[in-house]
């Protein structure tokens, strides 16, 4: 991968010096993970940062026998990041929800590019308050209607990591538990609701994803018109 694809591919990159990315590119290494295959473990030590070149993972948090699925991850993003700038164990595991590409760097790497490059380093502070305000924002939907907070999640992951087609945007298919997880409703939910958008003609289903044929509609009901 060259400077230019690896920059348009990560949004995190977009300012760095091309110095700092053929550096960067010098140093990763790529993994691969098939679905359901857990990327990382609960409570190791963060010993690097991985960019996701290809699929979708969820991240969940374990207690005791139970989990919880907090957000959903996909191409263009990173995680891993938090264990390695306060030096402390992981809270939480990544799982593939799908064939994953990944690529990491070393924590000890990583940190001294940052540190190199001010642009890089600017650009992660700024996608990390941006994900506290997500995190703040579905914290406030917490009292809205089922629908409503799905929608509002449907949007954020389209938006996000969706794959603009001819008719309309594309993202996985993510499992009802996961799904209502993130959104803070029930799995029964999710399926009752999707049924609906389906039979509105606002979005189409298959195994491997939803397809949103109506975007606007389901961004009005977002409130997001």
């Amino acid at each position: 991968m060259d400077t230019k694809a690896f920059s348009e591919l990560f949004p995190l990159f977009g300012n760095a010096s091309p110095e700092t990315i053929e550096g960067l590119l010098s140093i990763t290494t790529e993994h691969q993970y098939p679905v359901g295959r857990t990327v990382l473990m609960e409570d190791s030590w963060g010993n690097a940062v991985y960019f996701i070149q290809s699929g979708w993972v969820k991240v969940r948090r374990l207690t005791g026998e139970s989990t919880m699925t907090l957000a959903i991850l996909g191409q263009g993003d990173f995680f891993g990041e938090m264990a390695i700038l306060d030096e402390s164990p992981r809270s939480t595991d990544v799982v593939a929800l799908s064939q994953v590409s990944l690529l990491s760097v070393s924590a000890q790497r990583f940190i001294q590019t940052l540190f190199r490059d001010h642009q890089l380093h600017h650009k992660m502070l700024q996608l990390m308050v941006q994900r506290l305000r997500n995190a703040n924002a579905r914290f406030q939907w917490r009292n809205q209607p089922p629908a409503l907070k799905l929608a509002k999640t449907l949007i954020l992951l389209a938006e996000s990591y969706g794959e603009a087609t001819d008719q309309g945007v594309r993202i996985i298919n993510i499992p009802a538990t996961d799904l209502a997880e993130v959104a803070d409703i029930k799995p029964k939910e999710v399926e009752i609701i999707l049924t609906k958008l389906q039979s509105k003609g606002w979005l189409e289903m298959d195994d491997a994803t939803i397809h949103f044929i109506n975007f606007k509609q389901l961004s009005n009901l977002a409130g997001r018109a």
